[in-house]
């Protein structure tokens, strides 16, 4: 890659035509893997969301409050965060569809094991156990859709994986919802885990069965954290989307406790946050193809402004619909730092793209912890908001440096 490739890479604007995809699909062969792949982010889509929005119900039924059930939220976190980057390194000499198949075959077992979790300690355990493959697979996920499109549909090819995240918002965790209601809360993880086998097969039969890349080794993978601009993006997303997860967190007691409703109404409100969710990711991607990493800015300053609203809107409910799906349209800033990494990871992709899920993790446990210490000093159930915005402002800040020190390393370059 010229100079001047490197450049476009590190600064706000797409990387060029070498530094993209390895091949491109027929338009039918592509749909069919990124459904495969969209199924495995729908898994673990409802796991993670609904996880929070059953909160109240497996707190009452493992026995413990729920600022202290909101730990398990966050060991699921940790388990993103420390497998990430340890599967992908592993993997490195390995094909990424066996890679996936893989991922989603333990992601299937801590899901069951999730589901007859006999003691709050075991369920802390379990939920560390099925968050080790998530960010790995998401990495994994992320470079095969890449790999299927011209350079131009690359974030959209991207952000379609992590839509079905965002469908298991609007359907997945509203149903996940209700359905703990009315059977149980180790309904919901039973299904995951049986929604996990569904995706193993699709991606056994349709995802590439392209090999390894023949230079691929654990120590190439680890060249990623030499970089400062991996650190910085990865920075942008542990902070910044903490605010959106200190809100989710607790968005079912909230709505309980200060919005006054019923168990009834929690599933229209999640699916709120979820078709916000789905709004950002599309107009995420289609901003991140356009403007690069100035549209990762410009969301962050929409979830401060979302989040400050957020406490003043919670005694209405007309309001909280209106905020929530403000909220959950922040959720596009993943798509956008998914594919920022690719730029500037050099040859250590699959570590580096692994690693964005590390850092969304990162800022699920930050946020569920720092909203839940917020409620338990007494600040009230909306304190979350602006604990939220704090976490917002943050990532903004990593923002910044990250875009200003990336001019000035294309300048540089030029």
């Amino acid at each position: 890659m010229s100079p001047t490739d490197a450049a476009a890479c590190i600064d706000n604007r797409p990387c060029p035509p070498s530094a993209t995809a390895e091949t491109v699909q027929a338009p039918g062969k592509v749909a069919l893997v990124l459904l495969a792949l969209a199924m495995g982010g729908f898994a673990i889509g409802v796991t993670e969301f609904a996880a929070m929005s059953v909160l109240p119900d497996f707190a009452a039924g493992l026995g413990v409050d729920e600022p202290t059930a909101g730990h398990v939220i966050s060991a699921y976190a940790a388990g993103v965060v420390v497998g990430a980057p340890i599967l992908a390194v592993l993997g490195a000499r390995l094909p990424r569809w066996l890679l996936l198949i893989g991922f989603m075959a333990l992601f299937a077992v801590g899901n069951a094991l999730s589901a007859i979790a006999p003691t709050y300690e075991w369920m802390l355990a379990f939920r560390f156990l099925s968050g080790i493959p998530h960010g790995a697979y998401f990495g994994v996920a992320a470079l095969v859709a890449a790999s299927l499109v011209p350079l131009r549909l690359r974030t959209r090819a991207v952000s379609t994986i992590l839509m079905g995240l965002t469908v298991a918002t609007v359907i997945g965790v509203p149903v996940a919802t209700a359905v703990s209601h009315e059977f149980g809360w180790r309904w919901t993880f039973a299904i995951v885990s049986l929604l996990a086998v569904v995706t193993m097969a699709l991606v056994a039969l349709f995802a590439p069965r392209d090999p390894a890349h023949a230079d691929a080794s654990p120590l190439r993978e680890l060249g990623a954290l030499k970089r400062g601009q991996v650190w910085l993006t990865l920075g942008v997303g542990a902070i910044g989307f903490g605010g959106m997860f200190a809100v989710y967190a607790y968005l079912a007691s909230t709505l309980t406790a200060v919005t006054g409703v019923g168990a009834e109404v929690l599933p229209w409100v999640f699916a709120m946050f979820g078709l916000g969710m789905l709004s950002g990711n599309v107009l995420g991607a289609w901003a991140a193809d356009r403007f690069g990493m100035t549209a990762a800015g410009g969301l962050l300053l929409w979830s401060v402004a979302a989040l400050a609203l957020y406490p003043f809107a919670a005694p209405h409910l007309w309001s909280m619909l209106i905020v929530v799906f403000l909220i959950g349209g922040g959720g596009g800033l993943g798509s956008i730092l998914q594919t920022r990494l690719m730029d500037v990871a050099g040859d250590a992709q699959t570590l580096a793209a692994a690693l964005n899920h590390s850092a969304f993790n990162t800022a699920n446990a930050i946020g569920p912890l720092l909203g839940g210490m917020a409620v338990a000093a007494g600040w009230g159930w909306t304190s979350t908001g602006w604990v939220g915005v704090a976490l917002s402002l943050g990532g903004f800040a990593v923002w910044v440096v990250a875009w200003l020190t990336g001019r000035k390393t294309a300048q540089r370059d030029a």
